[in-house]
């Protein structure tokens, strides 16, 4: 029997085709989970619009993936690879989207990106060896070691370019343009891997624009930040207590949400009703690197984030739980290992590009340590937070904030 294919309304791309080969893996469970995984974890308690899915997500990064294809005249067997993996590229992600990502991995040793296992579920290795796909290479291009990565797991991807563009769409902010069609148009494949033509330069420079101004707008918003935070610690607290961490890292939001409000832990309770209420924690310190005198704590994990809290909790004479202590990762160079088809040669976007410098800059004047804690302690632990992280002297607007 002739299966249609099938054609699913989008608010970010107007229609999505889903083509008949992808049918069945649209329909697996593992797919099906992403529907109850919000894409931007609690930035919906900042922008009441933000509660679309990893789901949406994934059929608006398909759609662009088939599109690329399609423009780089891919074999079938190999569109059908490249969009299936854009498809299944997030089933990897646990509740809330990245919320505890840091516990995972800590706890596991993996991260969103690692499917290994889900892959090797009967029914999806069904369905992707009916479609004559390796899982294999599935697993490479979500990991980002296939030749035809790039695709999805490349300094210009569809991953980025779609959430961008749907982020800033549930949002409401103005800052995620992203020309993908022009993208999609300006990209060839090379023995080097992907190429983009010169007259895609301006519309790569808009994407890596897009990424800075979303930083501080939406991903790293400080409220959104503070309920991870909370969230993140309900979590750490129910594994000490015994709850799997493999467990958590498999279940939607709301089964995680549930298993958490009903913990016999006191603490993990208090924390994820706070949530529901948006009875959150406030800022007690939040500064730029420039405003530290100490710059180095290791790699981002999070015990070492519960040890300072830890410390500045008893040097504040509050409870261990009244503290919350968060310590983004360093922004690196943002380097774009792109390269760029200009005349008759071939050189890094990097080269073409001035704008990445002054990007850079931005990306590191926007990090920001925090320390959170309940309104009524909050002032104490700033006091206490100071001096344990070493802090210069408030200016009078930061003593406003």
């Amino acid at each position: 029997m002739h299966v249609k294919e099938r054609s699913i309304k989008d608010p970010v791309h107007g229609s999505i085709t889903v083509p008949q080969a992808m049918q069945q893996l649209l329909d697996l469970p593992a797919v099906q989970r992403l529907r109850h995984v919000r894409q931007l974890g609690f930035a919906y308690l900042v922008y009441p619009g933000a509660n679309h899915t990893r789901f949406e997500h994934s059929l608006g990064t398909m759609h662009l993936a088939s599109k690329i294809s399609s423009h780089l005249s891919l074999t079938d067997e190999e569109s059908t690879l490249v969009t299936a993996s854009a498809l299944l590229h997030d089933i990897g992600h646990g509740p809330y989207s990245h919320a505890i990502e840091l516990l995972i991995e800590e706890k596991l040793g993996t991260s969103h990106t690692y499917i290994e296992p889900l892959l090797n579920d009967f029914f999806l290795n069904d369905c992707l060896c009916a479609l004559d796909i390796d899982s294999n290479e599935v697993n490479a291009m979500i990991s980002g070691a296939h030749h035809l990565s790039e695709i999805i797991h490349g300094d210009l991807d569809v991953d980025r370019m779609d959430y961008l563009l749907r982020d800033a769409h549930y949002t409401g902010v103005p800052y995620g343009t992203v020309d993908c069609e022009r993208l999609a148009r300006s990209m060839r494949l090379s023995d080097d891997g992907l190429l983009l033509e010169e007259n895609g330069i301006h519309a790569a420079e808009s994407l890596l624009i897009a990424r800075t101004l979303m930083r501080p707008s939406v991903y790293f918003h400080h409220v959104s930040r503070i309920a991870e935070k909370m969230f993140q610690h309900a979590v750490w607290c129910a594994m000490q207590a015994g709850e799997s961490a493999t467990v958590f890292a498999r279940q939607d939001d709301a089964a995680c949400m549930q298993t958490l409000l009903s913990s016999t832990n006191q603490i993990v309770t208090t924390l994820c009703h706070r949530l529901y209420s948006r009875n959150l924690y406030k800022r007690a310190l939040y500064v730029q690197r420039d405003d530290l005198y100490q710059h180095e704590w290791g790699p981002q994990k999070y015990r070492t984030e519960r040890t300072y809290a830890d410390i500045i909790a008893e040097s504040a004479d509050v409870s261990p739980e009244q503290v919350l202590v968060d310590i983004p990762s360093f922004p690196g160079n943002m380097r774009m290992n792109v390269l760029v088809q200009r005349h008759n040669s071939v050189i890094p976007l990097e080269e073409v590009s001035p704008l990445i410098t002054t990007l850079n800059e931005t990306r590191r004047s926007q990090w920001r340590l925090g320390v959170y804690a309940p309104a009524e302690v909050s002032r104490k632990v700033a006091a206490a937070a100071r001096e344990i992280f070493h802090c210069k002297q408030p200016t009078t607007q930061e003593r406003l904030l």
